[in-house]
């Protein structure tokens, strides 16, 4: 695969052919996701729950998320790595440029903030400082207290259309990437139609222009024993994780993934 740069991404929506995302914390499953055609390796802090086995992505520190992203890098062969900002790393202006430099040097080609359009300002900054972002809008896990639980985000007219919103502000502001977790179909498809920029979505339909999951759950691995609604096991059936890998891959490129019953609706 030769390397995949923000650049691929445009041209990967532009031609209407969907995106892959995984998440990644190692060399070895870096190395495996590059060779089933992952584009997006995104150092999650979803590790503080299927590697720490924490109750919420809360615990995870700024060192852990370097140094996991530095494990990535050294097993990647030409992905685009993302990585998270875990909570309150980016508190203040000047957390988030350390923060971001931190994982910059670590290996990450871009970071993840999560928020809405009172990130326009540091999005902005940060693309001046070139560094590229990625804004995670919906479901926010770091914001799991202030939801009262992981609960579907932009149902009805007033909450899609502030989504929808601040969607095109954080665009506009200079954001790279978009992604929508927990949100309604139809809205998830009017954002991805409303922006240039690519749009990611987990649980958020077939209608964004790529799809992410956590490695754990595509595997149908959980410490909990729930299964999300929007989480297929690709791990059934297949006789390794490099072909599960392959397969839901292939799964999101041919538009098989996400079906309808992975869907929410308004």
């Amino acid at each position: 695969m030769s390397d995949v740069t923000l650049t691929t991404l445009l041209q990967l929506k532009q031609r209407g052919e969907k995106i892959t995302m995984l998440t990644c914390y190692d060399a070895t499953f870096a190395a495996t996701a590059c060779d089933a055609g992952i584009e997006i390796l995104l150092v999650g802090d979803s590790l503080g729950m299927v590697l720490q086995g924490q109750d919420s992505t809360l615990p995870v520190t700024i060192d852990e998320m370097a140094y996991h992203t530095a494990c990535v890098k050294r097993g990647n062969k030409g992905a685009l790595i993302l990585s998270d900002l875990p909570f309150m790393s980016a508190a203040t202006l000047e957390q988030t440029f350390a923060s971001c430099a931190q994982l910059m040097r670590a290996g990450a080609h871009m970071v993840k903030l999560e928020g809405g359009a009172w990130l326009a300002e540091s999005v902005r900054l940060l693309a001046e400082r070139g560094i590229p972002s990625c804004v995670h809008l919906g479901l926010t896990p770091q914001s799991v207290n202030v939801f009262g639980g992981y609960k579907v985000q932009g149902r009805g007219d007033a909450s899609a259309q502030k989504m929808l919103d601040e969607a095109i502000a954080l665009e506009q502001a200079g954001a790279a990437l978009l992604l929508l977790e927990c949100v309604p179909s139809e809205l998830a498809a009017r954002i991805s139609q409303a922006v240039q920029i690519p749009v990611i979505g987990i649980g958020a339909g077939p209608g964004a222009d790529g799809q992410v999951l956590v490695m754990h759950d595509m595997l149908g691995l959980s410490l909990s024993g729930r299964t999300p609604k929007f989480v297929r096991n690709f791990m059934q059936g297949q006789s390794s994780i490099a072909d599960a890998m392959s397969l839901y891959a292939r799964s999101v490129k041919d538009t098989s993934f996400p079906a309808a019953e992975h869907e929410f609706s308004a």
